[in-house]
């Protein structure tokens, strides 16, 4: 069972993540996109989302230093165990505070604004149950391991997660991980495997040919430099 989970499981959510971002892209490629509600209601959106994306964003950035930097590099910079402990226990916290405050108001706008409750889906409530499970999951885990310097994540989970990058995975490193870390874990895997199939693709549709595509010039109609309009074809001129 561990080898299944820790083993295997991971790269078959990564086998679904891929699958499903080349199905959509090859099949659904007008269905890339947020379906955003704007239009419906736009004061809570315009309050809830920008909570919603920019805690989301700090929790995912504090998973990527605790998973893929090593420890040892944050001691080399001068950052001590209970230093990295508090950071990780009081900014991944607030983070993921602001991420399912911004999730609760879109809960409540989509249930309160009848045009936004008759666009939600099936699909779009799934992905906010699994969302919301996994941010939160991941706030009691931290939460109850917070006494001393919390649960050293970064000599198991981290290793783990590292070598499943290098194709060289320990499904061992997981064996001895609190249960509520491990429920997390596997939660979020779901939430990987599922984002091709959720509104949540968009995160990967980056405007990147915004950046390389040629300026546009705008000139006004002069007619020195244009030269004059062309006569109007019968039906089109009116009568002054």
């Amino acid at each position: 069972m561990t080898t299944l989970l820790w083993g295997v499981l991971p790269y078959v959510t990564f086998v679904l993540l891929v699958a499903g971002l080349f199905w959509r892209h090859r099949y659904d490629r007008f269905g890339w996109t947020t379906r955003s509600s704007q239009v419906y209601e736009s004061r809570l959106l315009n309050i809830a989302s920008p909570a919603f994306h920019y805690g989301i964003l700090f929790v995912l950035f504090g998973h990527v230093v605790g998973l893929f930097v090593p420890e040892s590099w944050t001691a080399a910079v001068g950052v001590s165990e209970h230093t990295y402990h508090l950071f990780s226990l009081y900014g991944g916290t607030a983070a993921g505070l602001v991420a399912v405050g911004g999730i609760a108001l879109l809960v409540h706008r989509r249930r309160t604004r009848a045009p936004v409750f008759r666009a939600t889906t099936a699909n779009d409530k799934v992905m906010y149950l699994v969302l919301v499970a996994a941010i939160v999951m991941g706030m009691v885990a931290k939460l109850t391991h917070a006494s001393g310097d919390g649960y050293d994540y970064r000599r198991s989970i981290a290793p783990w997660a590292r070598g499943l990058v290098t194709l060289t995975p320990d499904p061992d490193l997981m064996a001895g991980v609190p249960v509520l870390y491990q429920i997390h874990a596997l939660i979020g895997m779901a939430l990987i495997a599922l984002v091709p199939y959720t509104r949540l693709v968009h995160m990967f549709s980056a405007p990147v040919q915004y950046l390389f595509r040629p300026y546009l010039v705008y000139r006004s109609r002069d007619p020195g430099q244009l030269g004059p309009r062309p006569e109007r074809r019968g039906w089109e001129k009116t009568d002054v």
